[in-house]
């Protein structure tokens, strides 16, 4: 691999180049129009307009990045998360190309993005999985009745979704037909596929992952994440290791996340995401992401492992270069997703000019960003401004840290996640680990936010 095309933008972007430039490979950036004077442009050694501002007719233009990538005589292709970087269309495009891809193969995508095929995949593994229909519903053969043996409440989720999208709670078996109506419906439209399929709904559940590197023929895992602390089905906090896991559950999720990498031929970095249920102390399957995770530093922090790294030498061709006993876990680390958003409002976007930008110094300290001092933060894409990454010997001094880099951290000219993340890290549930994916929904965090 010689010169690597990275097709996103903002801090990810950037995170990737800046691995790219230690490996001595040189990059090309695409852009569009709005980000041509953007952080990323300004560090990569080329950079191509790809198109105008909104992403389909820039960032999900497959025939534009391709054609970026051949005109600069590119040879590989880095998606980074979002727009095209699960998209196996995309994946075998650029291979059928004859660019590298740095992820796995499109095969591999196109299964573990059908929520079913992935299921039925970790089970063969396995991996354990939550009671529920065990493949696609037949809604024509009374799935009322299948609802009722796995017994409410549970989930309906769609088989093509992601991103807390295609779910539905639903409470009581009078409810059902008419949320499966409204979720076939939804998934239709938003996924051109309404298949859908039931789970065991778990009631303050902690989401925990375990990331994974593999070269197609071995795995090893990196310890795990706790990503529980989410609005709306999306993560605004994350933790390294997961606190207060049993050893047997966390032994469970890592032997059985390596085996589903090693069972399906998995190359690059991966996430097996499981849903933890603190009652029964039992962890069961969601879903595995084959693409680069937003969480992946607060693995690096506790690791020492440049994972973006790992995954241009693993897509070069290079084995993996190391077995699981070298990988030690030391420490803890957190990250706080900090989002031009106004959480008093909705997490209304808060798009505009940064007017004064002062991140806090630090060892212990990391921030990965795309934005300076000055910078626009567009209102067509993902509303990040950086990630905060702070670590300490064990989770309370991280945890401590964390608060005094938040207070320390300083955004002007936009509004911003930065209050929000003041209180949650220095909220009871927070530091004693009782928090849950519904935890700033149910909590009433949110209205202390609207009374300052």
């Amino acid at each position: 691999m010689k010169k690597l095309l990275i097709a996103n933008r903002g801090e990810i972007a950037v995170r990737i180049i800046r691995s790219a430039k230690t490996l001595g490979i040189s990059t090309v950036q695409v852009c569009s129009e709005a980000d041509a004077d953007s952080l990323c442009a300004r560090m990569a050694d080329e950079v191509v307009i790809i198109g105008t501002p909104p992403a389909q007719q820039s960032y999900l233009d497959q025939a534009a990045v391709l054609k970026a990538a051949r005109d600069t005589g590119a040879d590989a292709i880095h998606p980074g998360y979002g727009f095209l970087s699960e998209n196996a269309d995309f994946a075998q495009a650029a291979a059928d190309s004859g660019l590298i891809w740095v992820g796995p193969a499109a095969s591999i995508i196109r299964t573990m993005g059908n929520k079913v095929a992935a299921r039925a995949q970790a089970a063969k593994a396995g991996v354990p999985t939550l009671a529920g229909s065990d493949g696609p519903l037949d809604v024509d053969a009374d799935p009322l009745a299948r609802a009722e043996e796995i017994g409410f409440p549970l989930m309906i989720k769609a088989s093509a979704g992601g991103g807390g999208r295609g779910i539905r709670l639903v409470e009581e078996a009078g409810d059902f037909l008419s949320a499966l109506d409204v979720t076939r419906a939804e998934a239709r439209a938003g996924f051109g596929d309404d298949t859908v399929y039931l789970e065991r709904f778990v009631r303050q559940a902690r989401h925990v992952e375990v990331q994974i590197l593999a070269d197609g023929e071995r795995a090893v895992h990196l310890g795990d994440r706790d990503c529980s602390m989410q609005r709306r089905s999306q993560k605004v906090l994350e933790e390294a290791p997961a606190p207060h896991l049993p050893d047997h559950v966390r032994q469970t999720i890592a032997e059985t996340s390596v085996a589903l990498a090693e069972q399906c031929g998995y190359s690059s970095a991966g996430t097996v995401e499981f849903l933890y249920d603190p009652q029964r102390e039992e962890a069961a399957f969601i879903e595995m992401n084959t693409r680069l995770q937003v969480e992946h530093p607060v693995t690096e922090e506790i690791t020492g492992i440049d994972i973006v790294a790992q995954q241009l030498m693993i897509a070069s061709g290079e084995p993996l270069s190391m077995v699981q006993s070298d990988v030690a876990l030391t420490g803890h680390a957190f990250e706080v997703r900090i989002n031009a958003e106004d959480p008093s409002n909705g997490f209304f976007p808060s798009p505009g000019e940064i007017s004064a930008l002062k991140w806090p110094a630090g060892e212990t300290i990391r921030v990965d960003t795309g934005v300076e001092e000055g910078d626009m933060v567009a209102p067509f894409y993902d509303s990040m401004v950086a990630k905060l990454i702070v670590s300490g010997a064990d989770r309370d001094e991280a945890l401590s840290r964390l608060s005094q880099a938040l207070e320390e951290t300083e955004i002007g000219g936009i509004t911003t996640t930065l209050d929000m993340h003041r209180l949650l890290a220095s909220h009871q549930a927070l530091s004693e680990a009782a928090h849950h994916t519904k935890f700033i929904e149910n909590s009433g965090l949110l209205n202390e936010l609207e009374k300052a």
